[in-house]
C-alpha cells in the first residue's frame, strides 16, 4: 500500500528552503515588519503579474473581499442592503463578506459540470436590488468571465472576483500573462493561505484591480480607515500584509506558473484514466490554462463509502465543502429578515452531498498519482 498525502507543504518548502530563510533573515535584518519594502515589492510583482495597475495586501482572504465590497460603497458605487449574486457552492467565507459590508447575498445555482457560477440563471436572480455579481473561480476554475461582464455591462452591474482559489489562471492559452483578473471586473481578492497555489507562512490576502482610487481607499481601509497617519477618514480595521508574508511571497511567486503546470498535468492524467462509473469527475476546460486545479473534485453518491475506501489504502482526501452556504447555522433566519436571498438549490446541495477531493500538487509523483486513478477505479459498492 501506498500512502499518499492530500496535499505536501514540506515539498514546495524543502525545494525553496535556501531562498525563504534568506527572505526571512532579511526581514529580521531590516526591523521593520509591517508595510515595508518587501510588501511595496510584493504588491508591485503580484500587480504586474496579473496584468494589474494595483495591487494591496491585507491579512487574509476574507478580508481582501470584505474590504473590497465596503471600498465600492465608500465610493458611492453600491449603498448597503444592496444585493450581490454569488454562486451558492462557494467557501462560505465569500458570503461573509457580503453580509460584513451590508450587502445581501443572492445565491444562484452553480453549473453542475464546472462547478462555477451558472450564467444561465443571472437573469432570474437579479431583481431592482441588485447591484453587482461576485464570482468564485471555485477550485481553480475561472468562471465565465466573458459571458458574466458582458451581461454585468447589459444591466449596469458591478463584477467582483473571489479569487482565492485561482492564482495564475490564465484566460489564454497562448498569453499566460492575461490572467484572471485581466478581464474588466471592478476587482478581485486573493487569499495566501499556506496551501493555496502561492500560499504564504501564514495568512494573507490582496486585493487587485486596474482603478486606483478602489485601490487607494481599501489601503486605507486595512490601515485603521487612515491614509495619512492619525488622520482616519474611514472607519476600517486592521488587516495589512506582513512583511515575512511578503517576503516568501516573493520568493515563491517565480515558481507559480511551473507549479500550476503540474497541476495541469494531474489533473489532465485523472480526467483521461479516472474510469469508474461510481465517480463523476468534473471536464478539462477547453483552454487547459485556465484551470489551475487548486483542488481536484470528484463526485460519488456514496462519497462517504468512497472516502473511507480510500483513506483505508493510504489516499488522504478532504471534502469542498460538506454543507452549502445556505445550510449553515449561521445564516439560520436571515432569509426572513432579508439578509439573504434564494430559491431552490438542488445543484448546489448535490455537490456539497457528493464531493470529495483527492490528492493534488506539484509534490505529487507520477506513482502518486497512478495509485490514486487505480485505488478509484477499484472502488466498488
Amino acid at each position: 500500500m501506498m500512502n499518499v498525502p492530500f496535499y505536501s507543504l514540506d515539498y514546495v518548502n524543502r525545494a525553496l528552503g535556501d531562498a525563504l530563510r534568506e527572505s526571512f533573515s532579511d526581514v529580521l535584518d531590516s526591523k521593520w515588519f509591517i508595510r515595508g519594502n518587501r510588501c511595496c515589492e510584493f504588491e508591485e510583482a503580484f500587480a504586474a503579474y496579473c496584468g494589474k495597475k494595483a495591487c494591496v495586501g491585507v491579512g487574509n482572504g476574507l478580508d481582501a473581499l470584505t474590504l473590497m465590497l465596503k471600498a465600492s460603497i465608500l465610493l458611492g458605487r453600491m449603498a448597503e442592503g444592496d444585493e450581490v449574486i454569488v454562486p451558492a457552492n462557494t467557501f462560505v467565507a465569500t458570503v461573509l463578506a457580503v453580509r460584513a459590508a451590508g450587502l445581501v447575498p443572492v445565491l444562484v445555482e452553480p453549473n453542475r459540470d464546472t462547478c462555477v457560477l451558472d450564467v444561465s440563471r443571472l437573469a432570474e436572480a437579479c431583481s431592482e436590488k441588485t447591484r453587482a455579481i461576485l464570482t468564485v473561480h471555485l477550485y481553480g476554475r475561472l468562471a465565465d468571465m466573458s459571458a458574466i461582464c458582458e451581461f454585468a455591462k447589459a444591466k449596469g452591474l458591478l463584477v467582483f472576483e473571489d479569487a482565492a482559489q485561482a492564482h495564475g489562471a490564465a484566460l489564454d492559452v497562448n498569453n499566460l500573462s492575461s490572467l484572471v483578473s485581466r478581464l474588466s471586473s471592478n476587482a478581485a481578492a486573493y487569499s495566501f493561505y499556506p496551501t493555496k497555489n502561492l500560499g504564504a507562512m501564514g495568512d494573507g490576502g490582496a486585493v487587485v484591480t486596474d482603478d486606483l482610487e478602489l485601490a487607494q481607499v481599501v489601503k486605507s481601509l486595512g490601515n485603521y480607515g487612515s491614509r495619512e497617519k492619525y488622520v482616519n477618514q474611514y472607519v476600517g480595521v486592521n488587516s495589512r500584509l506582513d512583511e515575512i508574508q511578503a517576503a516568501i511571497l516573493l520568493a515563491k511567486l517565480p515558481h507559480l506558473d511551473a507549479w500550476n503546470a503540474r497541476r495541469q498535468e494531474i489533473a489532465a492524467r485523472y480526467c483521461a484514466e479516472i474510469k469508474n462509473p461510481l465517480v463523476r469527475v468534473t471536464p478539462v476546460p477547453a483552454n487547459p490554462k485556465s484551470h489551475v486545479w487548486h483542488v481536484f473534485p470528484v463526485f460519488c453518491e456514496a462519497r462517504d463509502d468512497l472516502q473511507k475506501f480510500l483513506k483505508d489504502r493510504g489516499v488522504e482526501t478532504l471534502i469542498h465543502y460538506p454543507i452549502p452556504p445556505h445550510k449553515q447555522e449561521a445564516f439560520a433566519g436571515a432569509l426572513s429578515r432579508g439578509e439573504l436571498r434564494h430559491g431552490n438549490l438542488p445543484i448546489a446541495e448535490e455537490l456539497a452531498r457528493t464531493e470529495l477531493s483527492i490528492p493534488m500538487g506539484p509534490a505529487m509523483t507520477d506513482e502518486q498519482v497512478a495509485y490514486v486513478i487505480e485505488t478509484i477505479n477499484a472502488y466498488a459498492r
